[in-house]
């Protein structure tokens, strides 16, 4: 807006002083007149625009009178100030971006080397600091440098394992962390505040990759066998329950029958007993003899030896 005033300022007065030069037809009052009255109305527009300053959203204003700088910020809006005397600047108050494209080595906890690339930090300058950036950082451009935001993301590997190190959700709160610490030590608390840290890209040198991938392999190829182990164990373990219990079957057979047999012969024997005891007791001296004369032909013994008593019949002994 300033420039729009001085440069019409700036017109307007050289139309003044050409103007007339070219206008022939009035008279030379006229002229002076006419140009009297441009420069006059351009010196005023020209000194108007130097009056004020518009300090847009997002911005804060640094006001500096012949090179002394106002410890105070001057707000949003219009803002006068003594034409040539004073001059308010612009700081930018908005969310701004800094990319660290570069490769930022450094160790995790075990001194395993790990790299951060493609860094990207979001930061916001105080507007009640503005004042005192603008007086005392020469170079507001490289208010969040890349060595500081370096220093910050190695000393946030330092604290991590090398199993933590490259995980974004931990490795980016950490360095966000120790970033906004180094900005408050360097510049005041409260002076830069850091939003956001993003590490687009986080992993460990070459060699490394690959002792984890051999790694890796090992473990899986670990993790299979130890499968197979366990199957191979329960296979053993449910062939051997199997085993057992069909031995324990065959025992429980084989002792049930022979229970059932034992059984069987006490029982045969416990009846032949019993027969045994009636015919014992049926068997009395006339029942012998009369199946005695049921199975005798009636024919004696044709070969006697000497008193030797060969059979007795009806009480008589023969010799």
């Amino acid at each position: 807006m300033n420039e729009i005033f001085t440069f019409a300022g700036i017109i307007l007065i050289v139309a003044g002083i050409v103007i007339p030069m070219i206008i022939k037809s009035r008279g030379s009052e006229s002229k002076k007149g006419l140009r009297s009255v441009l420069i006059i109305l351009g010196a005023v527009v020209l000194l108007g625009g130097q009056c004020f300053a518009i300090i847009p959203t997002g911005y804060s204003g640094v006001r500096s009178t012949f090179g002394q700088i106002s410890n105070q910020s001057v707000p949003q809006g219009i803002n006068f100030k003594i034409p040539f005397i004073q001059s308010i600047d612009l700081v930018n108050n908005k969310q701004q971006d800094v990319t660290v494209p570069a490769q930022v080595w450094g160790e995790s906890s075990e001194k395993v080397p790990v790299y951060a690339s493609d860094i990207v930090v979001t930061f916001q300058i105080s507007a009640s600091k503005s004042a005192w950036i603008y007086a005392n950082v020469t170079n507001t451009a490289e208010l969040v440098s890349q060595s500081i935001v370096a220093s910050a993301i190695k000393s946030a590997m330092t604290e991590l394992s090398a199993a933590e190190v490259t995980l974004r959700s931990k490795i980016e709160p950490l360095a966000k962390e120790r970033l906004a610490a180094s900005m408050d030590e360097k510049y005041g608390e409260g002076t830069v505040s850091v939003l956001k840290v993003v590490i687009n890209q986080m992993d460990f040198e070459d060699s490394y990759n690959r002792a984890i991938a051999e790694k890796s392999v090992a473990q899986q190829n670990q993790q299979k066998q130890e499968i197979e182990n366990q199957t191979a164990i329960a296979k053993a373990e449910a062939d051997r329950k199997v085993a057992v219990e069909k031995a324990q079957a065959e025992a429980d057979a084989l002792k049930i029958s022979a229970q059932a047999e034992a059984e069987a012969k006490l029982i045969r024997a416990d009846a032949e007993a019993k027969a045994n005891k009636i015919i014992s007791e049926s068997l009395t001296e006339q029942v012998i003899r009369a199946m005695f004369y049921e199975t005798w032909d009636g024919v004696l013994p044709k070969v006697m030896s000497d008193g030797t008593i060969i059979t007795s019949v009806d009480g008589y002994t023969s010799e």
